[in-house]
């Protein structure tokens, strides 16, 4: 099974070592599945250790990132492809439409953020891909507390938290990959979906 993985992960430098070695692993293990990898397009970060670690081991790796964004995330030229774009919405838009499932590791507020819409999307019925949290060192904790917060308060579906699987390491998150299968079609919760989108009186 070939597939494209979109990985979403932060493009800061100061990142600890740990977190360093989970998005190299996890790049190479891509890799060793026969995987394509889809990223950000920087070579800082984790950003830059998924992608290089990825082409070592073989990879083909597409980064997409914004002009405005080239020199301060330092854009890793030597990707298999190297896609530019005018706006942080058009970034997003290529790598959803070239992935086949995602993976999110530790970021900042623009990888909350990704992660936050893709999972959006994905309860809303307009895809339904994998969503993989790689919660190294319990990083995404009080995210997915947080999910299940909403659902106890009657805020979001029940089923909002089963939209995502959480590991907890490398091999945990490709064979959460392999083996999804989707799990509801775009008609079901469809009362959240118009709650959600209906307009305001």
């Amino acid at each position: 099974m070939s597939l494209s993985v979109c990985v979403y992960c932060a493009s800061s430098d100061s990142v600890a070592p740990p977190l360093r070695v989970v998005a190299a692993d996890l790049g190479r293990a891509l890799a060793a599945e026969g995987w394509s990898l889809v990223y950000g397009g920087g070579n800082v970060g984790l950003m830059g250790e998924v992608a290089r670690a990825a082409l070592a081991a073989g990879a083909h790796v597409t980064g997409v990132i914004p002009h405005r964004l080239a020199d301060r995330e330092i854009a890793l030229e030597d990707v298999t492809e190297l896609l530019r774009t005018d706006t942080m919405r058009e970034r997003k838009a290529l790598m959803d439409d070239r992935s086949d499932a995602f993976v999110v590791l530790p970021g900042g507020i623009g990888t909350l953020e990704e992660l936050v819409e893709i999972l959006t999307l994905k309860q809303l019925g307009y895809h339904d891909r994998a969503i993989v949290v790689l919660d190294a060192g319990g990083y995404w904790d009080p995210f997915l507390a947080q999910l299940d917060r909403m659902v106890e308060l009657g805020l979001a579906a029940s089923s909002l938290p089963g939209l995502l699987d959480a590991t907890h390491d490398v091999a945990e998150t490709v064979a959460a990959i392999r083996h999804y299968r989707p799990r509801r079609g775009p008609a079901d919760d469809a009362e959240q979906v118009e709650a959600v989108e209906a307009p305001r009186s």
